[in-house]
């Protein structure tokens, strides 16, 4: 058998460390929780991560990765009518934030606290997000289905127009009946405005 070392990943680390922050929440979870769980010495998992601090901001960039990703193939099907496809971005994310908080609410809390710790990795997610209407939208400018100056500065206010439906700090919000037909109201309002 292999040393545990060698068979010791970042993404079993960052797996574990996710299940150790359902189980303790983030003011409890510590790095020698993390190697318990893993069956392995702190150490090991330092090796990997160099401070409790960076092994937060990992687990806290991979949860935010899972919706880029997801969003990332609907910004690229450029073979879809535009205006469907930004509906339809902007209902996965939605949905995915949605999804998040109500299937596992504790989880969904610890990442809120992590969120709020690791502005670098929310940044850069947000960046990414705004990057992906931002094509959206140029190619729809480009095609003349939408008639926006600066494609950049539209997906930027998309995003914000939308916080409601994709903000942690509206969770709460999106399990109250109605909230389904207020999403699409303020979608359809965007898209009659970039056209």
């Amino acid at each position: 058998m292999a040393p545990t070392s060698e068979i010791l990943t970042a993404e079993r680390i960052l797996e574990a460390t996710e299940e150790v922050l359902r189980r303790h929440g983030p003011a409890k979870a510590t790095v020698v929780d993390v190697a318990r769980a893993l069956g392995v010495s702190h150490g090991s998992v330092y090796r990997h991560f160099r401070t409790k601090a960076a092994l937060r901001e990992a687990v806290t960039k991979r949860w935010l990765d899972r919706t880029s990703e997801k969003l990332a193939v609907i910004a690229a099907a450029s073979d879809r009518d535009p205006g469907t496809r930004l509906r339809d971005w902007l209902a996965a994310l939605f949905e995915a934030k949605r999804h998040k908080a109500g299937d596992d609410p504790e989880l969904f809390a610890t990442y809120t606290v992590l969120t709020d710790e690791n502005g670098a990795a929310v940044g850069e997610h947000i960046a990414e997000l705004t990057a992906q209407l931002t094509r959206i939208i140029e190619e729809a400018a480009g095609s003349g289905t939408f008639t926006v100056p600066d494609p950049a500065a539209a997906a930027r206010a998309v995003f914000q127009a939308t916080g409601r439906f994709h903000d942690p700090c509206y969770a709460r919000e999106w399990t109250r009946p109605g909230v389904g037909e207020e999403f699409t109201a303020v979608v359809d309002l965007l898209l009659r405005g970039l056209r």
